[in-house]
């Protein structure tokens, strides 16, 4: 007898409406009419806080309760053995219209370690001040779909010093004299802590004298002058926020549509315009650095980040015969690519796949199950070992557990 395996099936997603997100990007790719809110966020995944709802053709129910019933025909052997009865990624459509708080993620063992000590101290999962609301990492990574604005690990404190020095902020001069000569990792941590700890009045008032700056220097042709339109930008969205200062001290990033970047555990980062296909390890843990009324703990925070300078991370992606662009990042949980389909596709993975169409349509044929049709904001997942055929002119992201 042939065993019955299970079918792939379309997805119902979750939206989050963090005020930073964008009234219209969500609904514009959904084709749903704008409600005046901001959507932030769109989850793909078997997340516990949203998962996405799956739909097999008898009524739907949630991805995460679907994965828990049979882990080992849902996600394969090999993933179920090495991640357990959860999937390790999560799918996001990403869509800023205003800056998100500068955050760092802790690696696996900072993770680890942190969890169980909150645990131990008897911090509530949902208390303001929890910073480690599960046991696992977060590496990340974002493909632009329009004009994106990022903020990614440390630029050289002396490059830091010679952007900032032509803004005239007096609040700033003893910092940029740090910059200049001191130790690169040193006068980095000191500044950082400084600003969002023992100066934070200082850190204030230059966030405050930094609006006015950031907006002139905005306006004058040069070679920073998209940099400091950024910052400007930021500055206007959380006026006299400390955490200005830290958002500062890192290299802004300009990604064109299909560029991407890989934000790595221990890398201070923020997003600040833009919308764009996120994959991470399915993770809630972040420690915040500012632009956020959220809790900022300057110690946690000096114990996890690299202080190292650093260049931003940009992917060179490569693309395959069948029109395929994968995205390479060094994580375990996931990998990303993006499928330009133009006619037909088998697709066949050894563990669960997702896939996301942002344009055209596809039709989806699949043995053991019904036809599934793709279009302009739906997506599907796929079991483990599901082999599909792809008919159509469509673009596709397609996320999945490396081998």
């Amino acid at each position: 007898m042939t065993e019955h395996r299970p079918a792939a099936g379309l997805l119902t997603n979750r939206i989050r409406p963090y005020a930073w997100g964008s009234t219209t990007a969500v609904p514009a790719l959904l084709g749903t009419p704008p409600t005046g809110q901001p959507q932030a966020e769109l989850w793909l995944g078997a997340h516990p806080q949203a998962p996405s709802r799956l739909h097999r053709g008898t009524g739907s129910e949630d991805l995460t309760d679907v994965i828990a019933r049979d882990p080992g025909r849902e996600l394969g052997a090999a993933t179920a053995g090495r991640f357990g009865a959860r999937l390790p990624f999560l799918l996001k459509v990403l869509a800023a219209e205003h800056a998100l708080s500068v955050q760092v993620h802790p690696t696996a063992a900072q993770a680890e370690a942190g969890y169980a000590a909150e645990e131990a101290a008897g911090i509530p999962l949902d208390a303001p001040h929890r910073l480690y609301r599960d046991r696992h990492h977060k590496p990340e990574l974002l493909c632009a779909l329009d004009d994106f604005d990022a903020l990614c690990g440390f630029r050289h404190p002396a490059a830091t010093a010679e952007l900032l020095a032509p803004l005239h902020v007096p609040a700033l001069r003893p910092w940029l004299d740090l910059l200049r000569a001191g130790e690169p990792a040193t006068a980095l941590r000191t500044v950082l802590t400084e600003a969002l700890g023992p100066g934070r009045a200082r850190a204030t008032g230059a966030a405050t004298e930094l609006t006015t700056a950031l907006a002139r220097a905005a306006e004058q042709p040069g070679p920073h002058t998209r940099t400091y339109a950024a910052y400007a930008a930021a500055a206007r969205d959380y006026p006299g926020d400390p955490g200005l200062v830290a958002a500062l001290l890192l290299n802004h990033v300009h990604l064109r549509p299909g560029q991407a970047i890989h934000l790595d555990a221990r890398l201070p980062h923020a997003y600040l315009h833009g919308t764009g296909v996120e994959i991470m390890a399915n993770s809630d843990n972040v420690l915040r650095c500012g632009l956020t009324p959220k809790h900022v703990d300057t110690d946690a925070l000096a114990a996890v980040v690299d202080f190292r300078p650093t260049e931003p991370d940009v992917l060179s992606p490569r693309s395959d015969t069948r029109g395929e662009t994968h995205y390479p990042a060094p994580a375990a949980e996931f990998a990303l690519s993006r499928l330009d389909l133009a006619g037909t596709a088998d697709l066949r993975d050894h563990g669960p796949q997702i896939l996301l169409c942002t344009g055209g349509t596809a039709r989806l044929g699949q043995p053991d199950g019904p036809a599934l049709a793709l279009h302009r904001g739906s997506s599907a997942y796929l079991p483990a070992a599901t082999a599909v055929r792809l008919d159509g002119h469509a673009t596709l992201y397609r996320a999945r557990v490396p081998a």
